[in-house]
């Protein structure tokens, strides 16, 4: 079974390339160029050099000690959260810049729903000297306010998506009509693994470094490259195929996708597309999305602003397809908690949307010797507002 992309940007049944005539030319000039300017060694030692002094990478792998103890098992967390800017969306961000200028590009675009990668995107074009535009949804806007000025302060343009659920749906969809008035100039840097071929084949391979740092560190702390589960959050799912990347083939790793179930899985407010979505297309790409009996999107509730999206990544979904991957689901109670244990066991506050991975630990049946790691994909510090309403801690 191959868990990558096909020349043609599909995994499985999954994936493809399903655009307007109007940005047929960017999609082709992105599939064409963006794996030559990967393997290219000037760009490899660019990226390489950029992600460990800038970014600060290796982020350590932490052996979380209480958490291990009251979970019978040996627990690592991935500090994705510890890289610059609090999440693992620099990695990507650092390379499509990378990418974008190769290609001679002058403006940049993004969507962002918790505003990480916005903060992310505008982090690489200050540091670029490029031109910078974020789409964000009204409402994530108003519950992420933090990053909206750390966005602001680095030089970019915050625009408001107002239609439809005023989320990471409707930025995406406002930045892709941003993109087809301004194909020549413009590169747009999608923050997660969706959308046409190849990003989801690009953001993976960039979030790849995350598991590649895994393997070696595992090696170091535990004498083997493998644990027996990696666990991560799943919106998109970007933070998941990084970490997944390098054991997709190794079918002795269990690889664990959790989607925030919002208020309950049957409650009409929920984003756990594995269970609620079937198959469509969205932004671009063929993959599992929740839609009406029509084809119309469900709009996707959650308390976490970068796991409300409608769909999952093609990789993902041809993942959960093949059953290579269990999906599992966190109601916003359970994140909630999880990441107010998390805070009390290790003096580590997570992103709301990590807290979803760390939920799923009391629903899986480990043994003493089990090696699992969650990948902790970014810091609570944008997320304290919705952690102080919610526990009343003010």
């Amino acid at each position: 079974m191959n868990y990558h992309a096909n020349e043609k940007g599909y995994y499985g049944e999954f994936g493809g390339s399903f655009v307007p005539e109007m940005l047929y030319p960017n999609m082709e000039e992105l599939q064409e160029n963006y794996l030559e300017i990967m393997a290219d060694p000037d760009f490899k030692k660019e990226f390489q050099g950029l992600l460990k002094d800038y970014v600060g990478r290796p982020s350590p792998l932490y052996l979380a000690e209480r958490l291990s103890d009251k979970y019978k098992a040996k627990i690592y967390l991935k500090r994705e959260d510890l890289n610059h800017t609090g999440a693992h969306k620099i990695n990507n961000t650092i390379g499509q810049i990378l990418v974008a200028k190769r290609l001679g590009k002058k403006r940049i675009i993004a969507e962002t729903g918790a505003g990480q990668h916005g903060v992310a995107t505008a982090t690489v074009c200050a540091l670029a000297g490029l031109d910078c535009t974020v789409y964000m949804g009204e409402i994530d806007i108003a519950r992420q306010a933090p990053n909206v000025a750390r966005m602001k302060m680095l030089g970019a343009r915050v625009v408001p998506a107002t239609s439809g659920s005023k989320t990471l749906k409707d930025a995406t969809n406002e930045a892709i009509r941003a993109w087809i008035n301004n194909p020549v100039d413009t590169h747009y840097i999608i923050g997660s693994v969706v959308g046409f071929h190849p990003y989801p084949d690009m953001v993976a391979r960039f979030q790849s470094v995350i598991s590649e740092e895994m393997k070696w560190q595992l090696k170091e702390h535990e004498g083997t490259e493998n644990p027996n589960y990696v666990i991560a959050c799943v919106g998109g799912g970007s933070n998941a195929a990084g970490a997944f990347y390098h054991y997709l083939d190794d079918e002795n790793v269990k690889l664990v996708a959790v989607e925030a179930a919002g208020k309950g899985v049957n409650s009409g407010e929920s984003a756990a597309t594995s269970i609620l979505g079937k198959i469509g297309i969205i932004h671009g790409s063929k993959t599992i999305l929740m839609q009406t009996a029509d084809g119309q999107i469900v709009e996707p509730y959650s308390i976490s602003a970068g796991l409300d999206y409608p769909g999952v990544g093609p990789q993902h979904a041809h993942l959960f397809q093949t059953r290579r991957a269990e999906f599992l689901n966190a109601t916003d109670d359970e994140a909630m908690e999880a990441g107010l244990e998390l805070s009390k066991l290790e003096g580590i506050i997570p992103a709301i949307e990590t807290a979803h991975a760390l939920a799923v630990l009391s629903k899986i049946s480990f043994k003493p010797d089990d090696i699992v790691v969650i990948n902790l994909s970014g810091r609570g510090d944008k997320d304290l507002n919705t952690y102080i309403k919610y526990f009343n801690l003010a």
